[in-house]
């Protein structure tokens, strides 16, 4: 079974690291961790191509047994229901994606592209799409050159797959439409040259194979959830610079209390807050502020400055971050299945000996799964947000100055303009957190009469992303501030790692300056995950 498919290690012919691929086992990680690297070439063993071999020569066994198969000797769409010799399929198969090739606006980002071609050489090698050995090195060869089509990035249905993004692809692999190689835009035909690639010759189903599928949503959609998997590692450590620089209590996130809630995501939660702050000096202990409060021993009333518990963007972190990462798990589980499926119509299965019309394009498992992810990452900006408040608000934030101006208040504003951005794009992703997995409208004269708009859902989780991350950035500014008005030397290991990383970057902020630039490159430094590895080479991994 391919499942159980031996994959060898790379041959003293390559000087590459090699990928290998079966449709069966590549993971949300390995595509997270080898688009961005030309180094890694992707390759697929012999049983699998004879797989592609062999689902390719059956369909056309079908063809001369004068089966009636849709897209093959069938026109597509909302023509399903005309015949065409098959003397015209190579032209059916070309002009099918030169229609659909209608995508606007922006071009995705080559990652993105790279990543979508990559998930469609995974379904494709799974071998039951029928395409050609030979044009599926075509496609094989375009990734590993480098080449990488021009995919503007709306108007994607994710009904019957990605149909325009991918078709911009299949126009690239025969010589048309746009292409980048090495930096530079290019028609097509001249990319494939240059890379020493001779373009596809289309047969029948063979455009179908290249663009009927989930593609372009699932390879976004690895790459936005291995991210948010890096952010919510991350906050954990922000999370405690916070606690320490707020000066709240330890004893909250505590394990032993959170065994008795039994939800992973909460437990674990709680397990990482609880090692990360071991060692630091600057967090409170509760049984302090009890002796504190038993001080106040009156026969009334009595108003203190020393709550014996602090508020829920601090105390329940572990009860909105556990739902988080529970939450990423089974979205991590959706798209990993849908990485390692035959997501395109119909389906040529050679262990069957039969061709089976379905609907496997259809992206509503992608675009629910990124309706969660956005869910997840508003919750979290609207969590750090709150945090932002206490850290800029003399009475919530235990004794620091007001907006963190430690120097001049009132003739300065100290990092108030950091906090108008943060609430800014948290209320922007509250509005943009809208189902659009729901928003179906019937197309293709009411053939396609019910739509994921799975691509849709997977961009807006990346504008969902890329505003958390700033807000998130803006939080950790605030806790290098608040800690070095406090003592930076008490803070915890991992914190301190934290701390230092921030001090590469901003000093601290005795004059009122243009924050932007500064956050912009917290910001990478949180999206690159370099922030995270150096906290983890200080503590350990932090755990989803």
């Amino acid at each position: 079974m391919a499942t159980a498919e031996k994959l060898k290690p790379p041959s003293a012919k390559h000087s590459k690291k090699v990928l290998y691929i079966n449709g069966n086992i590549l993971t949300t990680d390995q595509i997270f961790s080898v688009v961005d690297d030309l180094e890694v070439e992707v390759a697929v063993i012999e049983a699998v191509e004879q797989r592609i071999i062999a689902s390719h020569k059956l369909l056309n066994k079908f063809v001369q047994d004068n089966r009636i198969i849709y897209g093959v000797n069938t026109s597509l769409g909302g023509f399903v229901n005309w015949l065409i010799p098959g003397e015209f399929a190579q032209e059916l198969q070309e002009n099918l994606i030169s229609a659909v090739a209608t995508n606007v606006g922006p071009y995705l980002d080559d990652r993105i592209v790279r990543a979508s071609m990559l998930a469609r050489l995974n379904s494709l090698a799974r071998g039951h799409s029928a395409i050609s050995l030979k044009n599926f090195n075509v496609l094989l060869k375009m990734y590993n050159a480098g080449i990488i089509p021009c995919i503007p990035s709306k108007g994607s249905l994710g009904a019957s797959g990605d149909l325009g993004p991918l078709a911009c692809i299949a126009l690239v692999a025969t010589g048309k439409w746009k292409a980048k190689y090495k930096g530079e835009i290019l028609p097509g035909n001249e990319a494939l040259s240059r890379a020493n690639i001779k373009p596809m010759k289309l047969s029948y189903k063979e455009g179908l194979s290249l663009i009927n599928g989930t593609s372009a949503m699932v390879g976004l959609a690895s790459l936005l959830v291995e991210q948010t998997i890096n952010l919510v590692k991350t906050y954990d450590a922000i999370s405690c610079l916070t606690f320490e620089s707020l000066k709240v209590k330890k004893k909250p996130f505590n394990p032993i209390v959170h065994r008795q809630k039994p939800h992973p995501g909460q437990q674990t939660t709680a397990e990482n807050i609880w090692k990360l702050l071991e060692d630091s000096h600057m967090i409170v202990d509760e049984k302090e502020v009890e002796k504190l409060l038993q001080s106040y021993q009156t026969a009334k009333p009595t108003s203190t400055d020393a709550p014996i518990e602090d508020a829920y963007s601090i105390r329940c972190t572990p009860h909105i971050m556990g739902p988080i990462r529970d939450t990423l798990k089974t979205i991590k589980s959706t798209i990993t299945n849908e990485l390692n499926s035959s997501n395109d119509n119909p389906l040529v299965i050679c262990e069957s000996n039969d061709v089976f019309h379905n609907g496997h394009f259809h992206g509503q498992y992608i675009s629910m799964a990124m309706d969660h992810l956005s869910i997840c990452l508003t919750t979290l900006s609207n969590l750090s947000d709150r945090r932002i408040d206490r850290f800029m608000d003399k009475n919530h934030n235990n004794g620091l100055p007001a907006f963190l101006c430690k120097d001049k208040p009132g003739l300065r504003l100290g990092l108030m303009g950091g906090q108008f951005m943060a609430t800014s794009l948290t209320a922007e992703n509250r509005s943009l957190c809208h189902p659009v997995s729901i928003q179906s409208l019937t197309s293709t004269g009411d053939f396609q009469d019910i739509v994921s708009l799975g691509l849709v859902a997977a961009r807006r989780a990346k504008e969902l992303y890329d505003n958390t991350v700033y807000v998130i950035a803006f939080e950790l500014m605030c806790g290098a501030q608040a800690a070095e008005i406090r003592n930076s030397k008490l803070l915890s290991k991992a914190t301190k790692r934290a701390f230092d990383c921030v001090r590469e970057i901003v000093p601290f902020l005795s004059t009122d300056q243009c924050l932007t630039d500064y956050l912009e490159k917290l910001a990478e430094l949180i999206k690159n995950g370099k922030l995270l590895k150096e906290i983890e080479s200080a503590t350990g991994k932090i755990s989803l």
